[in-house]
């Protein structure tokens, strides 16, 4: 079990301390850029636990057994994690084309 949390913590760890490459020098002199880059790092961050817990739905379902209560579990994890993927992608999405919108009416 402890192997198990310590696994567990190295991979979480791994992924947050990652995070800086995204962080790349940009004028945050209006606002609107920095709202945008924000949002997207959420973004990302949101997608990144989404696919997580989407495998971790799959090994469930694999090593389920037969069992029904861990089976029902595991089918549940794996749409509710694809629901969060989507939800994420449409979040990206729609920024990038409120972004779009603002800059060709406000000018850039």
């Amino acid at each position: 079990m402890k192997k198990l949390i310590f696994l567990q913590s190295l991979i979480f760890t791994s992924l947050i301390v990652a995070t800086p490459a995204f962080a790349q020098a940009t004028d945050v002199v209006k606002v609107q850029n920095f709202i945008t880059n924000v949002i997207q790092v959420l973004v990302v961050l949101a997608g990144t636990l989404a696919s997580a817990f989407f495998v971790w739905g799959g090994v469930r379902y694999i090593t389920s057994s037969g069992n029904p209560e861990t089976l029902e579990g595991a089918k549940k994890t794996i749409i509710y994690s694809a629901i969060g993927l989507t939800i994420s992608l449409a979040a990206f999405v729609i920024t990038n084309i409120v972004t779009q919108l603002a800059q060709s009416a406000f000018g850039s």
